[in-house]
């Protein structure tokens, strides 16, 4: 939280357990170490819920409280009859506007008394696993899932579907176009949409693509070994299956062996 330390936030707590419950945001200056500096930065942050002013409990920063004071005179109703009523607080933040804050801090103080104890996070979005998908003998070659990248190196990313085991999409199966660094393309918690191109469940091993119109590769050889030869019959027209002229370079799959050893590195770090 902005302006608290570690050691602030346990001054807090033992402040709380000595003294009860605070009643105010003002008693938050009466923590060791919780000086001006470190309240004008977390007390916008830190609710006060049962207190003695029901701002406290809002996101309404308290140095800002002379403009709820302004909005309490112009409507003639108390506080606690304004918070939750969008109806009385369809002003214009100009209204209400002064030097000191702006009509965009007005916006958002009118928008919190809207919603007082909102939570001011980004809403937190996860992966939809699909249903019957638990494991990795459950995967089919061609399935389309939605997983959530649990690593990027420059080799590839690895997707977490909810199998208990993470699926690799080399970087050549990032993007129709040409991908140098999967980094460049990807990042840890990004939500994604990928394609099963090959599973190999003795090994452990999940090969994906973000290119949806990916073919799975041949079967031209015993399955522990398509990880290594997939895709090669593609060499004789200058590139790899995957299409980022290479000419004879690795095909896509046949990287996926030395990806996934790469993988076991990283994960014993």
């Amino acid at each position: 939280m902005s302006g608290l330390s570690g050691t602030v936030a346990k001054a807090v707590v033992r402040w709380r357990e000595s003294h009860g419950a605070f009643r105010s945001r003002q008693q938050l200056l009466e923590v060791s170490g919780l000086g001006p500096k470190t309240f004008e930065q977390s007390a916008g942050f830190l609710r006060i819920r049962g207190g003695d002013n029901p701002l406290d409990m809002t996101g309404v920063h308290p140095e800002t409280y002379p403009v709820v004071e302004q909005i309490i005179v112009k409507t003639g109703k108390p506080i606690d009859q304004l918070m939750g009523r969008s109806e009385l607080l369809c002003r214009s933040p100009e209204a209400f506007a002064t030097e000191q804050f702006g009509a965009v801090t007005v916006k958002d103080i009118l928008a919190e008394l809207e919603k007082p104890g909102r939570d001011p996070r980004p809403d937190f979005k996860v992966a939809r696993f699909n249903e019957g998908v638990e494991d990795i003998a459950d995967l089919k070659e061609g399935m389309v899932l939605e997983g959530t990248v649990s690593n990027v190196a420059q080799f590839g990313a690895f997707v977490d579907l909810g199998v208990h085991q993470d699926g690799l999409v080399h970087v050549s199966q990032l993007s129709n176009k040409f991908v140098n660094d999967a980094r460049e393309v990807v990042k840890a918690g990004q939500i994604v949409k990928v394609k099963v191109l090959e599973v190999d469940v003795p090994r452990k091993r999940i090969s994906l693509t973000m290119k949806l119109d990916a073919q799975a590769p041949r079967r031209d050889g015993p399955r522990e070994n398509r990880f290594e030869h997939a895709g090669r019959g593609d060499r004789g027209r200058g590139g790899y299956a995957g299409g980022q002229g290479r000419g004879n370079a690795p095909t896509p799959q046949g990287a996926m062996a030395s990806a996934f050893e790469k993988l076991k590195g990283l994960q014993s770090k």
